[in-house]
């Protein structure tokens, strides 16, 4: 059966009109119900919104009975308007009662419909409620009333999202403004209170109604000849659009912008009677609806590609540009999809109080910087972008992953109060900067610091950390726009031994390739990039990289003695290929007269599996050793740290571990090769304390970690761990984790971890 005469366009026009009379947001609603019933031609119009507990709740109709409004509520997976929240998908049936989610409810008087259309009620991607229609006869609705549905749910969302209904239902808000509780990945540590700021803040499409639907398709069409344009332009250049896109990336991003799909359903949109801009949103939130219910990575990164593409054009329909790091407000939570480290460095750090973020994982580059900073930041929030909006009250948890959104006062209290705890325990910490780290049986353990920026060395005072144990160098080329000089290189590298003084240094080579590609450089396709092309094999396969690098330490060093360490060494033959450049640079640096390093040793990282049954040839070659945990666990496991399917899947604490632990320690020791644990084991108090029993005197850990393990140390027992650990190494054979011991044993002594 056809619309009625005038279509959709007659219908926004006359729901523009039913917004704009001075009448109470139920009586506007019962209106268009109404209308939209007289549009489509339907015996019945009914809106379902979501509420704060998940329920969707009929809040006006046309056709059936009047008195289950606000009565009626269906579970989230109940009925076919449940399906169609879960879903986000339209659903249109001739015979409604005979599909099998079909649920009868006798106060709404229904049993006589059976053709059904329903359709999501959608913003952000986010499902706010559910617009249905219905008919006596078994009718087929046609993909023009669907779309027809589609434009109209647009505007009931606005209206939803805008807060205006929830006076009709007190006691309980609706989906757009409810608190939301969301558990991710801890990436820093922290409690940050404060309010949302977006990143990339969300166009606000005011005008939703056009006047003019011939005009409204011209500006569209303009407006994705711009952004057209500018990619090809792009392309052309081979320009990054920002630091960190690669030339594959503006190369799908083109492909996108000629989508004739994409281009179709926008149009079809503003042919419908919605301002160029509203339809760019329609079709991005449906677009964002259906990547949030995609569990391939794939298409979920192909939806991710729409989505930035419908933000440029949106911008340029509205003439606004992305937010810049200027104007940042007090308690501010930044909240993107994704971040690179230059972007976060670009912040007031003041008045910062926290990151969100839809993608990263603890190991990524924002995750590091975030540490270094002291910034608590979460990451792996799906849809954390279109949960919240500017202003937002916004609490992180650091510490469990967990994000509030629009929190409880009850939610905002309790953590209150949890900071103001931190904030007494880290009083407590501070009071032990100057004491020795010593266990009750007079052990010495050093504690030292982890950086990567020069603002991480200004933790060394106020840590008490005795120097840096490791150094990431490939933070200063990550945040540049271009390969740093030798020059650049050399005067990061004074400044470093300028805020350290006479503390001691230990400076990593570059380690990038894996996921930690820089933004000028080409991006390298790898089947598995974690095992691929990565660390001391670029440096030794390109070694005017690792030359300049090096040559640059060591001027930088004139006088003062260094340590330098090579990352990812999974051979000993690799290891005196490397240290063989630095004696060439060293010879280089004496012929022209500059002076050398006091006192030059070099190290390598123990993090491939394959130098454990290389360990004594190893510590016989090298100066010093340093474990990288992060790394020896994900390789020692076959598990990617990053992957939440799997991440879990092993304890560091277990037999297998702990022992191949036990060997590195041991061994260096009988070949008198200093260790140093520099992975994030060694800044765990518990992890800590069995790796202490384990043999290992020396840890580097963030900033923030010094405070609890140098608590823990002085309260420990190293002989006792040892014997413990013995014991129980003895009794696994099972692969079982020595956590329950440790923490048993833990609490029976009163070691604080």
């Amino acid at each position: 059966m056809p619309a009625a005469p005038g279509g959709p366009r007659l219908l926004l026009r006359r729901l523009r009109e039913a917004m704009a009379e001075p009448v109470s947001p139920q009586a506007r609603l019962d209106r268009i119900v109404v209308l939209i019933a007289a549009n489509v031609i339907a015996e019945v119009c009914s809106v379902y919104v979501v509420r704060d507990d998940n329920t969707l709740e009929l809040f006006a109709t046309e056709g059936l009975n009047r008195d289950a409004v606000h009565i009626t509520r269906l579970r989230a997976d109940e009925g076919l308007v449940g399906l169609i929240a879960k879903t986000a998908e339209p659903l249109a049936l001739s015979d409604a009662q005979s599909h099998p989610s079909f649920s009868y409810r006798p106060e709404t008087g229904e049993e006589i419909y059976h053709a059904f259309l329903g359709v999501p009620l959608l913003r952000a991607g986010n499902t706010l409620g559910v617009l249905v229609v219905q008919n006596k006869t078994y009718r087929v609705y046609s993909e023009e009333e669907i779309e027809a549905l589609q434009t109209t749910a647009m505007v009931l969302s606005e209206m939803i999202a805008s807060g205006e209904l929830q006076a009709l239902a007190p006691g309980a808000g609706s989906a757009a403004r409810r608190p939301v509780s969301q558990r991710g990945v801890a990436l820093a540590d922290g409690i940050g209170l404060g309010h949302v700021v977006l990143h990339e803040p969300r166009i606000v499409v005011k005008t939703l109604i056009a006047e003019n639907v011939e005009r409204e398709v011209e500006r569209l069409d303009a407006a994705i000849e711009e952004v057209r344009s500018a990619i090809d332009e792009l392309v052309e250049r081979g320009d990054g659009l920002s630091s960190g896109e690669s030339r594959e990336v503006l190369e799908t991003v083109r492909m996108f912008a000629h989508d004739k799909g994409w281009l179709r359903r926008m149009r079809e949109a503003v042919q419908s009677g919605l301002t160029a801009e509203a339809a760019v949103e329609r079709v991005q939130s449906d677009n964002r609806a259906r990547m949030l219910r995609q569990s391939d990575p794939y298409l979920r990164d192909r939806l991710h590609d729409l989505d930035d593409l419908a933000n440029r054009l949106l911008r340029r329909l509205v003439g606004q540009e992305g937010r810049g790091a200027d104007g940042l407000p007090e308690n501010a939570i930044l909240v993107a999809r994704s971040m690179g480290p230059a972007a976060l460095l670009d912040y007031d750090r003041a008045r910062l109080r926290g990151v969100v973020l839809e993608e990263g994982g603890p190991t990524s580059h924002i995750a590091i910087v975030a540490r270094a900073l002291g910034i608590p930041a979460v990451g792996e929030i799906a849809n954390a972008t279109g949960l919240c909006d500017s202003g937002d009250a916004i609490i992180v948890d650091g510490l469990s992953g967990d994000v509030q959104i629009r929190p409880t006062p009850e939610i905002e209290a309790s953590y209150a109060e949890m900071v103001r705890l931190r904030a007494r325990r880290q009083e407590q910490y501070r009071a032990l900067r100057d004491v020795p780290a010593a266990t009750r049986d007079g052990v010495r353990i050093g504690l030292h610091l982890n950086a990567g920026l020069l603002v991480d060395l200004t933790h060394l005072h106020e840590t008490g950390a005795e120097g840096v144990g490791l150094f990431r160098t490939e933070l200063q080329f990550m945040v540049a726009e271009r390969m740093p000089s030798a020059a650049e290189q050399q005067a990061l590298y004074e400044a470093v031994f300028s805020a350290t003084g006479d503390l001691p240094v230990t400076i990593r080579t570059l380690d990038i390739g894996g996921d930690k590609i820089l933004p000028y450089m080409p991006a390298l396709e790898e089947e598995n990039p974690a095992l691929g092309w990565r660390a001391i094999r670029i440096g030794l396969d390109r070694p005017a990289l690792l030359r300049v690098q090096l040559r640059a330490l060591l001027k930088a060093a004139a006088g003062r003695p260094i340590k330098i360490m090579f990352p990812m060494v999974a051979t000993v033959e690799e290891f005196t290929r490397a240290r063989a450049i630095v004696e060439r640079e060293k010879a280089h640096l004496r012929r022209h007269g500059y002076t050398l390093p006091s006192e030059c040793r070099l190290g390598a990282m123990v993090e491939v599996p394959s130098l454990l049954f290389q360990i004594d040839e190893i510590a016989r070659e090298a100066d010093f050793l340093s474990v990288g945990s992060n790394d020896l666990m994900q390789f020692l496991f076959a598990v990617d740290r990053e992957n939440r399917r799997v991440a879990n899947r092993f304890d560091p604490l277990c037999g297998a571990a702990m022992r191949a632990f036990r060997l590195i320690a041991q061994r260096a020791a009988a070949q008198g090769c200093p260790v140093t644990v520099c992975g994030e084991i060694g800044g765990r108090p518990l992890e800590a304390l069995a790796l202490i029993g384990l043999g290992f005197r020396d840890f580097s850990m963030s900033p923030a970690a010094i405070g609890p393990i140098k608590a823990m140390v002085l309260s420990a027992d190293a002989g006792a761990v040892a014997a413990l650990i013995d014991a129980e190494l003895t009794k696994v054979t099972d692969g079982a984790s020595l956590r329950p011991a440790l923490a048993a044993f833990a609490k029976t002594h009163g070691v604080p971890v």
